[in-house]
């Protein structure tokens, strides 16, 4: 029996918008939506009915005709939303005009600001009406190579209400790897920042940048923004100018929202790019916001008095979905630079500054600040804060430990899951359900995900394909450049027919809760007996001397062999009786076939820019096989250690 770690009172479940949503549904639509279980049954079974109900909850601003909510249900992909409704995706955002604050930011190097609402929408004006001046309209492309920073939101914003099409890459990205994802869209303007700040140093942009702006010929604009310097020099930048002179010849005022098919573009986010060049996957504008104010509202509860804050870069999915906090009128808080400078405590001195109530980070965060000793619960005094959200990993359940014991007792633990495909959640939190230890709390409403056996059968409590059935909103319009459809259909359609397979493996729990194992194309297969990575990662890293690891399978006398490296505690070295306790604690907490062959000391484990470790890179390595786009890591020279290991030669 998995252990029940957090309750919600009846008090919390009566003030959240999910209760006020079921009682409502209850009383207008189905008289037997009584709770959460039923709900979610009437989103999957009703799927017109239940997003209209969404649509009329959340307000969405629109023009058309609703009528027909979702044609060729059917068809995965094909199947259409809201195919005569028209709408501006900035316009959503930007509802509220008052001085009530849109955007706290907070960054490492000190710099502080804060913009109004009204502040904000006097921002997007001038610089929406500077982009149309430079000849940008409906379906141009405006990219950003930008810290997380309010300016980033801005020209978002600006973009987007006059239905160009935006897509982010973060600053620490390299040349290679913002050509290689910018030079497939062609924008035709491009803002950058004149440089930032990560873990005590500053990083120099403008010298990137002008490489950048070489190899994309599309560019007729640089738009630089001052950021630790106020007043960067750009002459030598080709086609640069400053965001001042960008903007000077414009006056802030009503704003000319463009108002657009339901599936119109609005952004291009990308794979991650270690298997080749990554795929440019393009999310529409109706979708993407009906799902971000579902997901908002209802799931992880946020109201227009709640500061909501996500630990995410530009070049994340979770930007995308973190700004669609505005659309609440919120208070959306954006930080920029190392969680771990000066120490730490950084993130939880700002949830105390601004009075955060809605946290969100990554699992590997988390498992960080435990290992480093961090006790927010003694040092902070997190008044506000009621939800801590983390996802880019599974979480492991000893995290769930360190939150209600060392974080705060009483929050709701959201661990979520979807991803950069559909720039949303497949598996949610819920302000009206019990959390479980090492549990995803619930599929998302409206997202009728199963587990599937090899056979495309549903399953429960056996590990499966983490799949979704039934059409929903935020699946991509389509890949860029991909006329026939066949990179996209070839990503997520080809296992099952009229099925959305994500790539995971996991397990639908007794609860309706999810346990994600790892991702099912890098899943281990000793012996034909499949093994999600994260299985092993979850005892591995209870061990006190590791710090991470990274498990692959290694082709191997006919069959695939577990190989497990782990970076270690500074100082610490794995000899033969660490590697026993290793061994140990997974064959104690696992099965036999989970024990690793080999167990190798590494000085650092790849991943990506978003931090996602890169199993399928370390693979091809150790196989000799070539890994094509290094640009995407974060730190690409660690996967060198991988290749010719004496230690896998036998």
């Amino acid at each position: 029996m998995t252990d029940l770690l957090w309750q919600p009172s009846p008090e919390r479940i009566e003030r959240s918008n999910l209760g006020r949503f079921i009682k409502r549904i209850r009383q207008e639509v189905d008289g037997q939506v009584r709770d959460y279980v039923s709900l979610y049954d009437f989103s999957v079974k009703y799927p017109e009915k239940f997003w209209l109900a969404v649509w009329d909850y959340c307000g969405i601003r629109a023009s058309g005709d609703r009528s027909r909510v979702l044609i060729d249900a059917g068809k995965m992909p094909g199947a259409q939303f809201f195919p005569d409704v028209t709408l501006n995706f900035a316009e959503n955002l930007l509802r509220f005009r008052d001085d009530r604050i849109a955007l706290a930011f907070r960054g490492e190097s000190g710099i502080a600001r804060d913009l109004s609402y009204a502040d904000l929408h006097a921002q997007v004006s001038r610089l929406a009406k500077a982009l149309r001046a430079e000849g940008v309209t409906a379906g141009d492309r405006v990219a950003g190579f930008m810290p997380n920073v309010p300016e980033a939101v801005v020209a978002m914003l600006a973009a987007t209400s006059i239905g160009a099409v935006w897509s982010s890459c973060s600053p620490d990205f390299g040349v290679n790897g913002v050509v290689d994802r910018f030079g497939q869209i062609e924008p035709k303007v491009l803002f950058c920042a004149d440089a930032y700040a990560y873990g005590g140093k500053s990083f120099e942009c403008l010298t990137k940048v002008t490489s950048i702006v070489e190899q994309l010929p599309s560019v007729q604009k640089l738009v630089v923004v001052p950021y630790l310097n106020p007043s960067p020099d750009v002459t030598a930048v080709p086609r640069a100018v400053t965001l001042a002179q960008f903007t000077e010849r414009h006056s802030a005022g009503a704003i000319e929202f463009v108002r657009l098919p339901w599936s119109h573009p609005i952004y291009i986010l990308y794979s991650s790019g270690t298997t080749g060049i990554p795929k440019c996957i393009v999310h529409g504008a109706g979708g993407t916001l009906i799902q971000h104010l579902k997901e908002l509202a209802l799931h992880a509860d946020v109201k227009r008095e709640d500061r909501l804050f996500y630990y995410t870069t530009c070049g994340w999915m979770m930007w995308n979905w973190l700004v669609s906090g505005l659309a609440t009128g919120a208070t959306v808080c954006l930080f920029d630079g190392s969680p771990f400078h000066p120490d730490g405590n950084v993130l939880w001195n700002i949830v105390d500054e601004l009075g955060i109530s809605v946290f969100g980070t990554s699992a590997k965060y988390i498992a960080a600040i435990e290992k480093a000793g961090i006790k927010p619960a003694e040092t902070h005094k997190l008044l506000n804060l009621k939800t801590v959200l983390s996802t880019g990993s599974p979480l492991a359940p000893e995290s769930f430990d360190y939150v209600y014991r060392d974080i705060k007792s009483t929050v709701l633990l959201g661990s979520i899951s979807g991803g950069t495909d559909i720039v949303s959640c497949f598996a949610l939190a819920a302000p009206v359900l019990p959390v479980y230890r090492g549990e995803l709390q619930t599929r998302g409403l409206g997202m009728k995900v199963e587990i599937l056996d090899d056979d495309g059968k549903p399953v429960r409590e056996t590990p499966g394909e983490f799949s979704c059935t039934a059409p929903f909103p935020s699946m991509p319009v389509g890949f860029w450049n991909d006329a026939d459809g066949s990179k996209y259909r070839a990503a997520y359609f080809e296992r099952f027919d009229n099925v959305w397979c994500h790539g995971d493996w996991a397990t639908l729990t007794q609860h309706d809760g999810i346990i994600i194992h790892g991702r099912s194309d890098a899943t281990l297969n000793p012996g034909g007996v499949r093994i999600g990575t994260a299985e092993i990662y979850r005892q591995v890293e209870r061990v006190e001397e590791v710090l991470e690891s990274l498990a692959i399978g290694q082709d191997f006398d006919n069959d695939v062999r577990v190989v497990l490296f782990v970076r270690l505690r500074e100082g610490v070295t794995l000899d033969e009786a660490l590697q026993a306790r290793i061994r140990k604690e997974i064959r104690d907490n696992t099965t036999p076939r989970h024990v690793p062959a080999r167990i190798i000391q590494v000085p650092d484990i790849p991943r990506t820019l978003s931090g996602k470790i890169v199993e399928l890179a370390v693979r091809n390595i150790v196989h000799g096989r070539p890994v094509k786009n290094t640009d995407a890591l974060a730190n690409p020279k660690a996967l060198e250690f991988f290749r010719n290991l004496p230690e896998l030669a036998n």
